[in-house]
């Protein structure tokens, strides 16, 4: 019998891996992000689908959990530390726009539904987070990463980040109904384990790159995978923020070391990315979206809005042109892992019997439009530049017929 289930699990296995090069190869075809693809399909094969697969669910939520790290690392190793500096100092009040404009939109809908105010704070962060794993995705595949707009894009999510190095131990403390003092006390070691990764991020990149480097890539990515997983974990265990750790892991990396560890990587990378996805479908129900739909997609559209606002002034402050901020704008609207991560921790502690579908249909629906959007925005913007010249042109022909050339 437990042959039997291990012969099934292999085999679903097998087509969930098949499954995904398919949607790949079609994804590619079409020149669109695959990450829309691998969500819905995991919808319809997840809890309530068209058919639920038995998957090991410790596997896959491993695998998802070693994906978001991987993203944010690869994407840490395209920032260098000279980056983040400069980032951190100029993109604070562009991190500061982008809280007070997404963090409220959540907060109120919950009040208006008649929630409690820790499950409105949490709506609230649902709201605020960006998606970095799946915004990090869309940057790599679509060959983003030297795009005007993208350092301010970075910025934006590294401070988002850090934000919930700091929210996250403040709502867990919440949640468990302990006092300020307790609160003080998990932001103060947030903020201590914080400042002490980016100091050794930025001061000690290179003694990291030479520990590391060998003639061997199979010691390399031991020693590169093994790090990550380290100091993630102890950014997790000191309740902050596991993908923060992984990135600035990749941040402390540079030069040759940070091009050969961003090769080996990337096989394992695109393997337990796609995983992540594809399981972040499978946990929904579709039967629990219909009741909560109509307000999670209206909410979602007043959020995406405000996303774009923040996207497009970060990046016209950075001096990219007008597709570059709307694509910085569309591609931050995409939510994710985080959103989820603070959904479950409402469900967990049973404040809001509604908050895990809610959240669920809203990240479901941004997930799917935030990629689209930013894949969009190019075609859209040739149809108006060419519109606009047009316009321009007929506006001066006939001034040229009221002065004629003379001969």
């Amino acid at each position: 019998m437990v042959n039997g289930n291990v012969s099934l699990i292999l085999i679903e296995l097998g087509i969930v891996v098949l499954g995904l090069a398919l949607l790949d190869r079609l994804a590619r075809r079409f020149g669109m992000s695959a990450i829309p693809l691998y969500l819905l399909v995991g919808l319809a094969f997840g809890e309530g689908g068209l058919h639920q697969f038995e998957l090991s669910q410790g596997f896959l939520h491993v695998g998802t959990e070693i994906g978001v790290l991987l993203l944010l690392f690869t994407l840490g190793l395209e920032y260098t530390s000279e980056q983040l500096q400069r980032g951190l100092r100029s993109g604070l009040p562009d991190g500061i726009v982008d809280f007070l404009l997404s963090f409220p939109p959540g907060f109120i809908m919950g009040l208006i539904l008649g929630w409690g105010p820790l499950a409105a704070w949490l709506l609230g962060g649902v709201t605020y987070i960006s998606s970095s794993g799946i915004i990090a995705k869309i940057i790599d595949e679509q060959g983003w990463m030297n795009n005007g707009e993208t350092p301010s894009v970075i910025s934006i999510l590294v401070f988002e980040d850090l934000v919930m190095a700091l929210y996250l131990p403040l709502t867990i403390v919440l949640l468990a109904g302990q006092n300020l003092a307790m609160a003080s006390v998990s932001i103060l070691i947030a903020l201590v384990t914080v400042s002490v990764l980016l100091f050794a991020a930025i001061h000690y990149g290179k003694v990291l790159g030479h520990l590391i480097d060998h003639a061997s890539d199979e010691v390399v990515l031991f020693s590169i995978l093994g790090l990550i997983l380290v100091v993630a974990g102890i950014a997790q265990y000191l309740k902050i923020s596991a993908p923060v750790g992984a990135f600035l892991v990749g941040v402390a990396l540079k030069g040759p070391i940070a091009h050969r560890t961003r090769k080996v990587l990337s096989p394992l990378r695109d393997l337990f990315a796609a995983i992540f996805f594809l399981f972040f479908g499978l946990q929904i129900n579709p039967a629990i979206l219909p009741p909560v739909l109509l307000p999670a997609v209206g909410l979602g559209l007043v959020t995406t809005l405000t996303k774009l606002f923040s996207g497009w002034w970060s990046a016209r402050r950075a001096g990219a042109d007008k597709v570059g901020c709307l694509r910085a704008g569309s591609i931050l609207a995409t939510r994710g892992e985080f959103s989820i991560l603070i959904a479950g921790l409402g469900m967990t502690a049973s404040i809001e019997p509604q908050l895990g579908a809610f959240s669920a249909a809203y990240v479901l629906f941004l997930s799917i439009l935030g990629p689209i959007l930013a894949q969009v925005v190019r075609p859209v913007s040739i149809i108006y530049k060419k519109y606009r010249d047009r316009r321009l042109a007929n506006k001066q022909r006939p001034e040229e017929a009221h002065h004629p050339v003379k001969h």
